[in-house]
């Protein structure tokens, strides 16, 4: 009886690990589809192994974490107590709750730039709570459908496998996938550990899009085996960002711009104090809220950034030697009132004008945009504020820019010289921020922004991540790759 017994147990522990394995391949299908979602949140890889690499790891990682969540829950489980209704409804609940977490992490990622973190819970609850007043009604039908959605998939997927258990287990197609799915993973880890070894920044800026992940990297492995440059490869990774060496260069050529006889004129108004912008905005209703504004505390950066398009890395370059604006080209006329530009020679109908502290009723004709430059915590490299416009497609966005992005928004989407916008500056359209890097320097610190996360990494090499609208700490491994293109970037008239 009690052999009998045993031999029973036993029986039912190996029924359940076969339906778990068929109930975890279909669960992979399921994470497959979610992930997509990280694919998505960034740029494309603009080299073909790049793209292969970002496939083959999103196959074979969501598929090890899936297998893995299966390990530590739902087969324990099935040796513990292996009773097949029990456990049938217990992995359907358990993998509800993995799949609905992957789906939140999902979207914080797709929305913010970095995965579900303690340290950043205050933005991403913040995230939450703003999609859930903007839309109550359909933010909750729609989160309580996706979840009934994933249990009805987990039930019917559960009790298939179950019933059809005898079936399945003749079919070959899930060695096959099993087997892809492994070589995959080797591949993608073979291809990582090259990419950094030869520096194809392509392949080891993936290294943070999908959760817990930990890609094998090179620096360990080929070192230990005398195969690895140390010195080559901490040259690469060590970008010098002192601003007193900056030597800027002028480019060789500059596209032109051709005018319409209508293109807009553009006033940008900048004040020192945020009553004085408050007491603006209020006489000039067409004024509404625009873009949320990141920029430099220290003012005569952010002046700069704002006349010259670029980050204040070429600050002192340009400014000792009174140089005008690559933008600046016929026919395009400028004027400012700000006092430490004005070496730049004023036009006398200019098609932009930069003022500072002028309270000066609009021109209803004009584009407008205006900011403060008044910082809450004077202390800290960056401040965020809101920038204020009359322009109704660039009203009520999301978005977070920086106030070299305002002259690439005229050049770009008012005067249709996006050839010259991106050879003479170093900023994003207000409509495209994600079209390079979001880079910045102020007070010997690059500025690297990604979403809502900002790093500020300093010439002695510490750094540290925070929230560009709350302000906090945030808990993350530093992104070499990502950083290492945003220093080229900020280093694209440099001579160096």
């Amino acid at each position: 009886m009690n052999l009998s017994a045993q031999n029973q147990f036993a029986s039912k522990a190996s029924q359940l690990l076969a339906w778990g394995h068929w109930f975890t391949l279909a669960n992979i299908g399921l994470a497959l589809v979610i992930s997509l979602a990280y694919l998505f949140a960034d740029a494309a890889p603009t080299t073909a192994i790049g793209s292969v690499y970002m496939v083959v790891t999103w196959l074979s990682h969501t598929a090890f974490i899936t297998f893995l969540a299966f390990v530590l829950t739902i087969f324990p489980l099935s040796l513990i107590f292996p009773y097949p209704r029990h456990i049938r409804g217990m992995a359907s609940v358990l993998a509800t709750a993995g799949m609905t977490l992957l789906a939140v992490d999902a979207f914080v990622y797709y929305n913010l730039g970095y995965h579900l973190n303690y340290s950043a819970l205050g933005e991403i609850l913040s995230l939450f709570w703003r999609n859930v007043t903007n839309t109550p009604a359909l933010s909750t039908l729609l989160v309580s459908a996706l979840i009934l959605m994933i249990l009805a998939y987990q039930l019917l997927i559960s009790n298939y496998a179950w019933h059809h258990l005898a079936q399945l287990k003749r079919l070959r197609f899930g060695r096959y996938i099993s087997a892809s799915l492994v070589l995959c993973f080797a591949l993608s880890h073979s291809i990582h550990i090259w990419a950094d070894a030869a520096l194809e920044f392509d392949i080891t800026k993936q290294d943070n899009m999908l959760p817990l992940s930990y890609p094998t990297t090179a620096k360990s492995l080929l070192a230990k085996n005398d195969l690895l440059d140390l010195e080559q490869y901490e040259q690469a990774r060590q970008v010098n960002v002192n601003g007193p060496t900056v030597s800027f260069v002028m480019p060789a050529t500059l596209p032109s711009c051709e005018l319409d006889a209508d293109a807009p004129q553009v006033d940008i108004r900048v004040f020192s104090s945020t009553q004085q912008l408050a007491e603006f905005v209020a006489a000039n209703p067409a004024l509404q809220p625009a873009a949320k504004l990141l920029h430099p505390v220290a003012k005569q950066d952010a002046l700069f950034n704002l006349v010259y398009g670029l980050p204040s890395y070429y600050r002192q370059s340009l400014t000792k030697d009174s140089i005008d604006p690559l933008w600046r080209r016929t026919p395009i006329t400028f004027d400012t009132n700000i006092d430490a530009y004005r070496f730049i020679h004023s036009d006398p109908s200019p098609r932009v004008r930069i003022d500072q502290d002028n309270t000066a009723p609009l021109d209803g004709q004009r584009k407008v945009f205006a900011f403060a430059l008044e910082a809450e915590h004077p202390s800290r490299i960056t401040a965020i504020s809101q920038l204020w416009s009359n322009d109704p497609q660039l009203q009520q966005s999301t978005l977070i820019a920086q106030p070299q992005d305002i002259i690439a928004t005229v050049l770009s989407e008012y005067w249709d010289c996006d050839e010259l916008a991106r050879a003479a500056l170093i900023a994003n359209s207000l409509t495209h921020t994600d079209a390079m890097a979001n880079i910045n320097y102020s007070q010997g610190v690059f500025i690297a922004m990604r979403k809502d996360r900002i790093t500020l990494l300093n010439s002695d090499g510490s750094y540290k991540h925070i929230s560009a609208t709350e302000g906090f700490g945030v808990d993350q491994q530093l992104d070499i790759p990502f950083l290492i293109q945003g220093l080229k970037q900020l280093k694209k008239f440099n001579a160096q």
